[in-house]
């Protein structure tokens, strides 16, 4: 949804982009969790309609989501993505396999299929992942994202200052860069 919105901004915009792996659940267990044992089925419900409906601006479309993956290892294979110089089409696969087709992106295989789609070779990004090298971008991504407040994501840290959180109508996110256009940032 955040590259959406994003890429959507650009056709107005003269914007610049750096999109940082910021784990928001860290205590998720490897395996995941359902998400009916993490919230209420009123809220589950509640968000999965909020995706929906914010999705559709972008043409995007949503599965069922049930799990919660562990996205740590996601993250790490992003990381060896942009290295490799397709963080963008990796970024998009990961997103469509959870979102849309309600994969676990947490588990080794999916993210090792998604690589191969990308022209990743797969043998490299699990020896990455195997031996953790891209932890400590994810620590000082953690640690950044303290520093801003960060809770949930997407989060756009705009200019350094100016802070939107969540899948945000459009509208916001025009208005936020207007404001800065014109020095108004609060």
């Amino acid at each position: 949804m955040g590259n959406g919105i994003v890429e959507a901004l650009k056709k107005e915009f003269e914007i610049e982009d750096e999109w940082v792996s910021y784990e928001i659940h860290p205590e998720t267990p490897k395996e995941g969790v359902r998400l009916e044992e993490r919230f209420s089925v009123a809220s589950l419900e509640q968000m999965q309609r909020r995706l929906r409906e914010s999705g559709r601006a972008f043409e995007l479309s949503f599965g069922n989501l049930e799990l919660l993956s562990n996205s740590r290892l996601a993250l790490m294979a992003s990381e060896y993505a942009r290295d490799q110089g397709v963080f963008h089409d990796f970024h998009r696969r990961i997103f469509d396999a959870y979102f849309r087709a309600c994969e676990d992106i947490g588990n080794m295989e999916v993210l090792l299929h998604i690589a191969d789609q990308c022209g990743l070779m797969q043998n490299e990004l699990q020896a990455a992942l195997l031996d953790l090298r891209y932890m400590p971008r994810l620590e000082q991504a953690l640690r950044e994202g303290e520093q801003y407040g960060v809770t949930g994501t997407p989060t756009f840290i705009i200019n350094d200052t100016y802070k939107v959180v969540g899948a945000q109508p459009f509208e916001v996110f025009r208005n936020a860069l207007h404001k800065i256009s014109e020095g108004h940032v609060e």
